[in-house]
């Protein structure tokens, strides 16, 4: 591993550990009794978003602390990342309510992504707004989400992202998913994405996911073209 590598590796742990203290502290109190932690690390030949890779083919390495309390939510997700733009890491923070009705579920959020290391005078830091819906019947599973930005990441200002995602249970340690989503923003790249993939529980703690992910825009460059991506997790 190189030394950056490494660097961004120590840098992702201790802002994993430091927001855990974060939460903790947070929810400490009487009134918020009874929280459940998740915790994450990964690893992935590439990391990608939206569809677009964002390493610049290196290996990424991730760390993700969530806590639910309830209905509702919030998490901590950071990355390795290599962007055109500089940043060499990906912060995203969640906070959301995920209801139940209807037999559908819901979940309501608001998203701030930081990517440390933009060259000076661009936009490293942004929010969004995001609506799931999904339904499970028998092994078939299905959500819709839709994601919205006012003012995205360097020079892209409004965007949307739509996407359709639908998965198959083939047994309780393995699932098939495909999803497509439709990209559109304002002073950024408009194009269609789409993956395709198993993801298999090694043990209770251990997954793997193997998905080949794609888009319609191979003229923006190499980050919109077709790729095979493998990841390794372990949830403790």
């Amino acid at each position: 591993m190189s030394s950056i590598a490494f660097q961004n590796v120590r840098r992702i742990g201790a802002i994993v550990s430091s927001a855990a203290a974060i939460v903790c502290l947070a929810i400490a109190g009487p009134a918020m009794a009874d929280p459940e932690f998740d915790f994450q690390v990964g690893v992935a030949s590439e990391y990608l978003g939206k569809g677009v890779a964002k390493s610049n083919g290196e290996v990424a390495w991730s760390g993700q602390i969530e806590v639910t309390q309830g209905d509702f939510h919030a998490s901590v997700f950071a990355s390795t990342a290599e962007l055109s733009q500089g940043s060499d890491s990906e912060i995203v923070t969640t906070v959301g309510w995920a209801p139940e009705a209807f037999g559908f579920e819901f979940d309501f959020a608001v998203v701030n992504r930081e990517l440390p290391g933009a060259a000076a005078g661009v936009d490293e830091n942004y929010w969004e707004y995001q609506a799931d819906v999904s339904r499970s019947i028998g092994p078939v599973s299905a959500r819709v989400r839709v994601n919205y930005t006012d003012d995205g990441f360097a020079s892209t200002r409004e965007a949307w992202w739509v996407e359709a995602q639908g998965a198959y249970k083939i047994s309780s340690s393995t699932k098939a998913s495909v999803a497509v989503g439709n990209r559109r923003a304002h002073g950024g790249a408009d194009y269609v994405a789409w993956n395709v993939g198993v993801k298999h529980k090694l043990t209770d703690a251990i997954a793997v996911d193997v998905r080949w992910y794609d888009t319609d825009k191979h003229d923006l460059g190499e980050n919109y073209d077709g790729r095979l991506v493998g990841a390794l997790t372990f949830a403790f």
